[in-house]
């Protein structure tokens, strides 16, 4: 059974809170494209994935209902802090302040950052989160890491694709374009494979505390159905 909105516990408003930073701190750190082995990510790569490993908990625990909510929380934080960065650029720099170019470098390309993510956060999250939901329908609720895994590689598929080829295109050559998009979706979902016994401690003792399961038979997935 599914708790009203205005009943979820702290447990749920703390995995907000932290679903929601993750994402901020993500899309600016991601402008830094880093080499290890013969792979290259985006600064992002080191913490973004658990945005998704949080999405599947709120999924799992609270359902889709709750979930959706949460990720145009993490929508409308990310236009925030896009608009906040641009208009500091644009503020005039003191006389006797040198920075103003490498403000621009580094913070002056998060409007584009931020659109790739947003556009690729914004399909990627809600594939995960229902393909997670159908999952755990068809499979009675069982096999957790089946649906953790799984929502995982259809969802980052979607993010990273769409991310990487705004953010990144005509900036970087078409081979090390490629190479990033792949690297940072095999990087995302091997981070999902590695944590799952994590996810698995945090799902029961959620649902233990809260005292609920939900199953989504019969929402309404539409993305835009915040009502």
């Amino acid at each position: 059974m599914e708790k009203p909105t205005n009943q979820y516990s702290r447990s749920f408003l703390y995995i907000a809170i932290i679903f929601v930073a993750v994402l901020m701190i993500s899309n600016t750190v991601a402008v830094k494209i880093f080499q290890f082995g013969p792979f290259f990510f985006p600064g992002a790569i080191i913490i973004f994935p658990i945005s998704y490993i949080f999405g599947d908990i709120l999924t799992e625990v609270y359902g889709y209902h709750a979930s959706r909510r949460i990720i145009w929380a993490g929508f409308i934080s990310m236009i925030m802090m896009s608009f906040f960065y641009w208009l500091v650029q644009i503020l005039p720099a003191a006389p006797f302040w040198p920075n103003q170019g490498a403000y621009e470098a580094i913070l002056g390309v998060v409007p584009r950052i931020v659109l790739g993510s947003m556009a690729g956060y914004f399909a990627g999250e809600f594939t995960n989160s229902f393909v997670l939901s159908k999952m755990k329908i068809l499979t009675g609720g069982r096999w957790l890491w089946t649906r953790t895994v799984g929502s995982t590689v259809v969802g980052q598929a979607v993010d990273t694709s769409i991310f990487v080829a705004i953010a990144f295109g005509g900036t970087i050559p078409s081979g090390a374009l490629i190479t990033v998009m792949i690297s940072g979706y095999l990087a995302k979902v091997a981070v999902e494979v590695v944590l799952t016994p994590a996810t698995y401690i945090i799902v029961n003792k959620l649902k233990k505390a809260e005292g609920i399961d939900v199953f989504d038979i019969g929402v309404n997935y539409n993305p835009f159905g915040l009502k």
